[in-house]
């Protein structure tokens, strides 16, 4: 049975999911929102779409990535004292001044004991999962050829034991570069060597620069890695997750295609890296973000984007694919882009904001780039009151959402204190004024007096757990009454065992039957900030324990079983880690 026990490997430009015995089941080329030439994980047959390493007679298996890095090692022994390692990654190192991240993806077989006998199964797949690709080869490579695109594999095995799927004993170590179609000018094994060299020098030496917790540190590197993975360098957009269509509970057919950029997603990605030192996704993904601000030209921004900065995202059902464990549909593109969102222009604004204050940063916001954020400014004033679809993208009805009327109040304030930095005493009172007018309405509007408590909506009475948010975002202030009295009727309603649930009501496809994990993370942070941190650790161990065995999550979790379901890996989940790993843990200058 499938499951999501998968380790990610990438390099910024494309990224693939690995099963415990070495199978590449899910890869998009020539980038994450491609094609899914890797697409097993969605399929539900066997007949294509994935690359396997068959050991004869297999009996257990090891996976672990290389400490501090995005190379993963596979161990597979047979019954008979045989045994291979399989290591695969996509590389990424510095060279020629400029960084290289081909659209590759390297594996090296190296036999370890015995006489192990290996079948190894190429099968691509294209158009959307639904025919395979034809072939061509030459002396040492075989050619995928899609209407589309074309991939190569430069190989020092059997061209023939890959073609017709031979068994073959491992004599020593074989190695396989499959990318673009291009010729590869040196024999594959030195080629396969000095990559892994590289691509482990550069993910040590950009883990040894991060700023990192005293406790938990194994699993803040490892989230930071997979954040990291999560960002298209090209553009710097960063896409919510690699995959689509994993369903957010059991047959729910809650399936979408998260291979996009949430503007509101990215923020809270770039601000977790930033926490932990790593810059650069920052400066990329401001570059991203401003020239999709400019194309908008003052109008209105969608809440999610292509990775290439494209505003249509039509979606549309796979028929080729039948889904996960066959839970239908497949789709692709996401039709979210439509939606009327308010909260993006806070997390723009926030996103933008450090660049203002960071002095670290290559690039230091000035009065020009202020004045391009006012237009988003002036678009948070205009609609903090009006409905819209909210963080949760309710695709049936519309509300004035708290959270997108806060996330309004974020991007006046953020711009008073900006203007304020820069010395334009005349801009920050009008933003100033602008936010405090804001802020009264929510108080006014989403306070209940019935409940005693911030609700999710204005006038409203039902809680959703981005309320959590209201004191770390700085709308209350962490002493405020009304913040533990929020906190509270979150616990109330939304609590289950040890999760929170995103909110409980029905929506456009019934009631919520899976914790949304992040939702959790915020109330661990909620409740560290209320001096319950006693209980926050404990909380926090336990959602650690629900990681995958390479310490990754997905976006939602079943309460009763524990399993992970949803797009996988979640940037979401994997952010709110480091967030209350960097809450909870104790300085380093208390450790010693």
């Amino acid at each position: 049975m499938k499951t999501l026990d998968l380790a990610l490997i990438g390099n910024c430009t494309v990224g693939a999911l690995v099963d415990a015995r070495a199978n590449i089941t899910w890869a998009c080329f020539p980038r994450f929102d491609g094609d899914p030439v890797f697409c097993a994980l969605l399929k539900d047959s066997d007949d294509y779409g994935f690359f396997s390493v068959d050991l004869l007679d297999c009996e257990r298996t090891e996976q672990a990535y290389l400490e501090n890095t995005a190379i993963l090692v596979t161990r597979l022994y047979d019954r008979h004292g045989g045994a291979v390692e399989v290591t695969d990654f996509a590389p990424r190192f510095g060279q020629h001044g400029r960084r290289f991240r081909p659209m590759m993806l390297v594996r090296r077989i190296q036999r370890l004991a015995g006489s192990p006998r290996l079948t190894l199964r190429l099968r691509p797949a294209c158009g959307d999962g639904a025919s395979r690709p034809a072939l061509t080869w030459g002396s040492n490579h075989i050619r995928y050829v899609a209407p589309m695109l074309t991939l190569r594999l430069t190989t020092d095995a059997s061209l023939t034991a890959i073609m017709q799927e031979t068994p073959f004993f491992l004599e020593d170590t074989v190695t396989l570069l499959l990318g673009a179609d291009e010729t590869v000018h040196e024999a594959a094994s030195e080629v396969g060597r000095r990559f892994l060299e590289e691509t482990t020098r550069y993910w040590r030496e950009w883990v040894r620069n991060l700023g990192i917790p005293f406790e938990w540190q194994e699993a803040v590197i490892r989230a930071a890695i997979t954040l990291k993975l999560n960002a298209y360098d090209d553009t710097g957009a960063i896409v919510a997750a690699m995959t689509t269509s994993i369903p957010e509970a059991a047959g729910s057919s809650r399936n979408w295609d998260y291979r996009y950029c949430w503007l509101r997603d990215g923020y809270f990605v770039i601000n977790a890296l930033n926490q932990l030192g790593a810059t650069r996704t920052m400066e990329r993904y401001l570059g991203y973000i401003l020239n999709i601000a400019a194309r908008a030209e003052g109008g209105p921004l969608q809440p999610v984007y292509g990775i290439d900065g494209r505003a249509e995202l039509d979606e549309r059902e796979v028929a080729a694919l039948a889904g996960y464990r066959g839970m239908g549909p497949v789709r692709m593109g996401n039709l979210a882009y439509r939606q009327v969102q308010h909260d993006v222009y806070g997390s723009v604004i926030l996103a933008a904001a450090r660049v203002f204050f960071d002095r670290r940063l290559t690039r230091h916001g000035d009065s020009a780039l202020f004045r391009r954020l006012e237009s988003l400014g002036e678009q948070a004033r205009r609609c903090h009151d009006q409905p819209d679809a909210g963080l949760w993208e309710l695709r049936g009805s519309a509300h004035v959402h708290t959270f997108s009327a806060v996330m309004c109040w974020v991007a006046c304030d953020r711009l008073a204190r900006i203007a304020t930095q820069l010395g334009l005493a005349e801009r920050a009172s009008y933003w100033l004024d602008q936010s405090r007018q804001i802020h009264e309405t929510i108080s006014r509007r989403a306070w209940s007096e019935k409940r005693g408590a911030f609700v999710a909506t204005f006038e409203g009475e039902a809680m959703d757990a981005s309320l959590l948010l209201l004191a770390e975002l700085g709308f209350l202030d962490a002493s405020d009454p009304r913040f533990a009295a929020t906190v509270a009727a979150v616990e109330k309603d939304l609590r289950r065992g040890d999760f929170i649930f995103r909110y409980v009501e029905k929506d456009d496809f019934g009631e919520p039957e899976n914790a949304f994990i992040v939702c959790t993370f915020w109330y661990v942070n909620a409740l560290a900030t209320l001096d319950r941190g006693a209980e926050a650790r404990a909380l926090f161990e336990k959602l650690l324990a629900c990681r995958n065995p390479h310490g990754l999550l997905a976006e939602h979790i079943d309460l009763c079983s524990g399993e992970q379901w949803g797009n996988f890996v979640q940037t979401y989940s994997m952010v709110g880690l480091i967030n209350a790993a960097i809450r909870l843990s104790i300085r380093w200058d208390q450790a010693f």
